[in-house]
């Protein structure tokens, strides 16, 4: 059976799963788009996007009206398929021109930043004297791609089932926060929207959590924080190498059975494939325009509105498809689990956080890498 192939089969199986949590992302989606509808044009509505209020709404149903079990594989879906959808159709947004642009400066920024974050958890991790492992798991959560790493890099690191949980719990709760403050912060000292889509890209840690960020501050700022996520999202396999290699020599033992399979798994996955497709469909945007059947290159009228009508047409499937994940990014969120947060770790991961913001603010300030 070809992997294409297989690969729609899987689909098929987890959208027959999925269709009770899907009918319930799609409802609150619709409901916060409805509600933003409501609220009326001010300067502090611009931190009040659907986005927003999907994600709280979704925080609601789950911490207070519970959720049956039959709810969660369509929430899951949500979450991973239709978000990477979404940002797969935001493509058409941006030509490879303005992604290179970006990616040369997202590329800079990620590199110092992660490193910055590793460091900075290896040290509060030392101070505060939590295990090696959970350390590294909330730095390289907060460096790189949060929970997807966290996961990714648990069985090269051979941690426990316990190590996992507090630095999932960890990223979780401080990406929280990035959605539902960074906003806020960013219309309260003036960021640009390049400069907040390049903060919410190497300072929030999941690439839902950027999404959020960067679509409730503004259409161009969720462009700029996609590919620089993006970005740090390609780093997510030679980096769990590295670490595998590095905690294996410091223990000076060899890998084990799991760590290497994992190890050997990362290498072979080096670009996400909806990293693969967002830059198809830049390709497309490109072809596009060089062709003459894209808005910028054409003069007859009627196929100038036909064009337009599509790309406006993917345009609004895609920003429906990332309302309807984030909705699902609140409804997934059980903040029960977050106060079994251990002290310790939660001072780690705080002390991470809010370094590598200001790490990552400063150097978009008070550097070229900003302008």
């Amino acid at each position: 059976m070809s992997s294409f192939s297989q690969f729609w089969q899987t689909l098929h199986h987890e959208l027959r799963q999925a269709r009770v949590g899907l009918h319930l992302v799609l409802a609150v989606a619709i409901v916060a788009r409805f509600l933003h509808g409501l609220i009326p044009n001010s300067t502090f509505s611009k931190s009040i996007s659907e986005i927003l209020i999907a994600v709280i709404l979704g925080l609601y149903l789950r911490n207070w009206i519970k959720l049956g079990d039959r709810a969660k594989p369509g929430i899951k879906f949500a979450i991973q398929r239709v978000l990477r959808f979404g940002i797969i159709l935001l493509g058409l947004r941006l030509s490879l021109q303005d992604v290179a642009a970006t990616g040369v400066t997202a590329l800079i920024l990620v590199t110092v930043c992660i490193t910055a974050a590793l460091a900075l958890a290896y040290f509060a991790g030392r101070l505060f004297k939590i295990p090696m492992r959970l350390a590294a798991l909330i730095g390289i959560g907060t460096a790189i791609c949060g929970n997807t790493a966290i996961v990714a890099t648990a069985p090269v690191l051979e941690a426990d089932e316990e190590e996992v949980s507090f630095a999932v719990a960890t990223i979780t709760l401080f990406g929280l926060l990035a959605v539902l403050f960074y906003p806020l912060i960013g219309h309260l000292i003036g960021l640009s929207d390049r400069s907040f889509g390049l903060w919410a890209g190497t300072a929030v840690n999941d690439t839902s959590q950027v999404v959020a960020v960067g679509a409730i501050f503004s259409e161009a700022a969720l462009d700029v924080a996609t590919v620089v996520k993006l970005t740090r999202n390609t780093l997510m396999a030679p980096l769990i190498v590295l670490f595998g290699l590095f905690y294996t020599r410091g223990l000076n033992r060899k890998l084990g059975p799991k760590a290497a399979h994992a190890s050997r798994l990362e290498w072979g996955k080096l670009i996400p494939g909806f990293v693969i497709g967002f830059l198809v469909m830049s390709l497309v945007r490109t072809a596009g325009v060089a062709l003459g059947v894209l808005p910028q290159s054409l003069s007859n009228p009627g196929d100038l509105q036909l064009a337009a009508s599509v790309l406006k047409a993917c345009d609004e499937l895609s920003k429906f498809a990332i309302l309807m994940a984030l909705a699902g990014v609140g409804l997934n969120t059980d903040l029960a689990s977050l106060r079994r947060i251990g002290l310790k770790p939660l001072v780690v991961g705080t002390c991470v956080a809010v370094l590598l913001a200001l790490v990552s603010l400063g150097l978009i300030l008070y550097t070229p890498l900003g302008a």
